[in-house]
């Protein structure tokens, strides 16, 4: 029979330590002087008591070691969680917000997609505001440790290619986690602050320079105005631009960066990949706005770099209204959005290897069409990709079109167009932030969808997220039959 407890006793652990961080915004609003300040404490009490007393009831399972079912169920757990327990703040809080829209933003802040269904963000209170950027900034630290311990051990994704990877310590789940959160971590905390810094340098505010420096390391996009970087000058944009692309690259590689090894950084295929890509979209829509838009200027090609950066890597900031650019620049970032950033980092979507794999895999079939007795096989960065990851990769891409597809028609049958319910079934599986049109385009927000598009957009943003497989293994009998 399958033992919970230790699942148990981890999501138990992490609920606590999520009702400590409250005391952070608590204490924004106490010196504000904010009545709110208790939305806080109150929903911190809640959450440390349930997490210390679940965790103190499966004290006695702890293990160093999780098997294969209980580690499946530890990743969509924790996601499931936490956001149920993140929501609370916004209840009771200033938003005084119903289930349905506190559960959306917390799920969307966790999982960093950056959604959102409060408007009027300047109005809120600090603390409020400042719960949004931590709700991401915890959430972007970690997916990074689940992308590197937990889904290329869970073979999730095409995510094995990636087992040996800076950290050779394989099947030993917790202690590797602890290895690699505590390097990560404190890269990730140092980004925080050197962006934050880089923000004020701009001119941005104290506050807002330190909630929109977790919000972009998190690849989140949650900003403190409705405006978003469009409240902010043209300093400021380039400082995310340059944060957004770090926080895209893989943190391991970081690790092995500061240990003194800069060769991996730079000749990994990944990252050349994705600096390709991403330049190659920047200067299309660059020569968009020049040449059929008229706008000779800084200000245009600062707009296209700034709105292709943050779709791509799914931030999901807007410094302009790209639904007026025309057709061809939505399209180019609808399916940039589809891209991602690197394995390894805060950003989301499909992610570039995986395509590298994609292709890979494609050249070598056409060879063997024009060669049929010829031997070849597919490679990446020098190695062989194995049959188990190919073929992990391929089920992915047939898993997120297939969802992609059933989401969107989902949404449909809620009332909502064609428009908003594709682009809302892409934002939220590619955890992009912002989709299409004048709803939920850069310009609108998702406050004003039915209750059943925003609990089927949250499955979606903790479904992607967690790359589809982790989760759909859940719902199939051999699993539990395992």
């Amino acid at each position: 029979m399958l033992d919970l407890r230790p699942v148990g006793y981890l999501i138990g652990m992490l609920v606590a330590s999520l009702g400590l961080t409250m005391l952070l915004p608590m204490a924004v609003d106490l010196y504000d002087g904010d009545a709110h300040w208790s939305a806080f404490f109150f929903s911190g009490l809640i959450s440390f008591l349930f997490g210390g007393l679940v965790a103190l009831s499966c004290h006695n399972a702890r293990a160093s070691r999780l098997t294969l079912q209980q580690t499946f169920l530890l990743t969509t757990g924790v996601w499931l969680a936490l956001p149920m327990f993140g929501a609370l703040p916004f209840v009771l809080g200033a938003t005084e917000a119903r289930v349905v829209d506190a559960f959306f933003e917390a799920m969307s802040g966790l999982t960093t997609t950056g959604s959102t269904v409060f408007s009027g963000l300047e109005d809120l209170p600090r603390g409020i505001l400042l719960w949004r950027g931590l709700l991401q900034w915890l959430g972007g630290i970690g997916i990074i440790v689940v992308a590197m311990v937990f889904l290329p051990e869970l073979r999730v994704g095409g995510m094995q290619i990636f087992r040996s990877e800076g950290f050779d310590t394989l099947g030993k789940i917790l202690p590797r986690a602890t290895e690699i959160s505590s390097r990560i971590s404190i890269i990730y905390l140092a980004l925080t602050g050197i962006c934050a810094m880089a923000y004020a340098i701009t001119g941005m505010g104290k506050f807002d320079s330190l909630v929109h420096a977790m919000t972009t390391i998190a690849t989140g996009g949650f900003a403190n105005y409705d405006a978003s970087f469009g409240a902010f000058g043209a300093g400021a944009e380039y400082v995310a631009v340059v944060f957004m692309f770090l926080a895209a690259l893989p943190f391991v590689r970081f690790v092995q960066f500061t240990a003194g090894s800069a060769k991996p950084l730079f000749q990994d295929s990944q990252i050349r990949t994705f600096f390709f890509v991403a330049a190659s979209i920047v200067i299309m829509l660059a020569l968009w706005q020049v040449m059929v838009m008229g706008i000779r200027s800084e200000e245009g090609v600062r707009k296209a770099l700034f709105n292709s950066i943050s779709i791509m890597t799914g931030t999901g900031y807007a410094s302009a209204d790209y639904m007026l650019w025309g057709g061809f620049p939505v399209s180019v970032l609808f399916f940039a959005g589809l891209i991602g950033g690197c394995a390894g980092s805060t950003a989301c979507s499909i992610k570039v290897f995986r395509y590298q794999l994609l292709f890979a895999s494609i050249k070598v079939q056409i060879r063997k069409i024009q060669h049929p007795s010829g031997v070849f096989m597919a490679t990446y960065q020098g190695r062989k990709i194995e049959d188990d990851v190919l073929s992990s990769v391929m089920s992915f891409f047939v898993f997120f079109t297939v969802s992609l597809g059933v989401l969107a028609v989902l949404l449909g049958l809620t009332g909502l167009d064609f428009t908003t319910a594709l682009s809302g079934a892409a934002a939220a599986l590619a955890n992009i932030g912002p989709g299409l049109g004048d709803i939920i385009g850069p310009a609108g927000n998702f406050s004003t969808l039915n209750d059943s598009a925003k609990w089927l957009l949250a499955a979606g943003m903790l479904i992607g997220r967690l790359e589809l497989l982790a989760v759909y293994v859940l719902f199939t009998v051999q699993f539990w039959r395992a």
